[in-house]
């Protein structure tokens, strides 16, 4: 059968997904005296949808080659370009003491949120993308980790939930609380950075503090520690991917021995890849002016943005995540109940609580 009409479904839900995310956070935006860019990512938006499509409406079975297309091919492909977005040039500014704090937040995340997920005894698997999603960078964590550790589409439509629910309460709530509870900018970008889940909330946070506390220097140091967070997708997605094989492993009475190229999915390595990419050019733009002696900063950014937020995060990841909620019935989700929110609620406060004291400890040695 052919994958067209799948593919074109899934893509019509994108476009409505984001379409629909812009319309409402410049409605949330306008609400609060705000403007700028969206605060709401429209991938979760396009899950919803795609939900709502499937759930409500008799869907044709000429649909599902397409939908298996785009929630493997789709995804993988997206994950790979996504990576030109992440820079080590970019970490390399929060300097020395700035990377710490990323770290333990994100240790301390998903050592938490695995362990706590265990406690109420829900699936491992779900754990591991919730916890993923908590402490390194919300969807995108989820979608990069989930074909890693072969998880379903109920599982991965619990993780997003709980990254939209518990990022945008951070999103609305934490830059009063930082502004209030925290000294300096350097600090309080760092604990938005760190506390907040996806890279959309991230941003919108930063402008709320930017706009109302006339701050510009927070919105730097937010967005560059999100961006480092993103960063260690490439070393936690392979240890993830470990410990789910291992767990299996135990499960089945079999061995944990298992070969690199298991440990690390090809997509992983076109992540690493274009990561890389990324670097070496923003190294080159640093000493000639020229990445690659093509581009100059506008030109390189420009490109960058194209390939990793419009076709890779936009267009690839969006269209696979609108897949996986057309390909997604709400009679999975029986039996689970609220323990998954129970789980990203205690994890969204634990990587909170933990970026807010590495913040107050480290921010003032951050240069901004």
């Amino acid at each position: 059968m052919t994958i067209a009409p799948g593919l074109a479904a899934a893509l019509a839900v994108m476009f409505a997904g984001f379409w629909l995310a812009d319309l409402l956070g410049a409605a949330m935006l306008a609400a609060r005296g705000l403007s700028g860019a969206s605060p709401i990512s429209g991938v979760p938006v396009a899950i919803v949808l795609g939900l709502a499509l499937r759930n409500l409406l008799p869907l044709p079975a000429s649909l599902a080659p397409g939908l298996k297309f785009c929630t493997t091919t789709l995804l993988r492909l997206g994950i790979v370009l996504v990576g030109i977005k992440l820079s080590v040039v970019e970490m390399a500014r929060l300097g020395v003491a700035g990377v710490p704090v990323v770290v333990v937040a994100i240790t301390i995340g998903l050592a938490f949120v695995t362990w706590f997920n265990r406690l109420l005894g829900l699936p491992p698997r779900l754990g591991t993308l919730i916890a993923a999603g908590t402490s390194i960078c919300g969807v995108t964590a989820i979608v990069s980790t989930a074909p890693a550790i072969e998880a379903d589409e109920r599982e991965v439509a619990y993780a997003v939930a709980n990254v939209v629910a518990f990022g945008l309460f951070g999103m609305l709530v934490y830059p009063y609380l930082a502004h209030a509870m925290l000294p300096g900018s350097a600090a309080i970008g760092l604990f938005l950075g760190t506390a907040v889940h996806d890279t959309s909330q991230v941003v919108g946070a930063a402008l709320t503090y930017r706009q109302i506390y006339a701050d510009d220097a927070v919105l730097r140091v937010a967005t560059v520690t999100k961006l480092t967070r993103n960063l260690f997708l490439a070393a936690v997605i392979p240890l993830l991917t470990w410990w789910h094989a291992r767990e299996r492993g135990v499960a089945g009475g079999r061995g944990a021995a298992m070969s690199w190229r298991t440990l690390v999915p090809s997509f992983v390595l076109g992540f690493v890849g274009m990561a890389l990419l990324r670097s070496l050019g923003d190294a080159m733009l640093g000493r000639t002016g020229l990445a690659f002696g093509v581009w100059d900063g506008p030109a390189w950014s420009t490109l960058t943005s194209m390939v990793g937020d419009t076709a890779g995060a936009r267009w690839l990841l969006g269209t696979a995540m609108a897949a996986v909620g057309l390909n997604t019935s709400f009679h999975v989700f029986r039996g689970v109940g609220l323990k998954p929110f129970a789980v990203g609620m205690a994890g969204a406060l634990v990587v909170g609580a933990a970026g807010f004291v590495m913040a107050l400890l480290l921010g003032r040695y951050v240069t901004l």
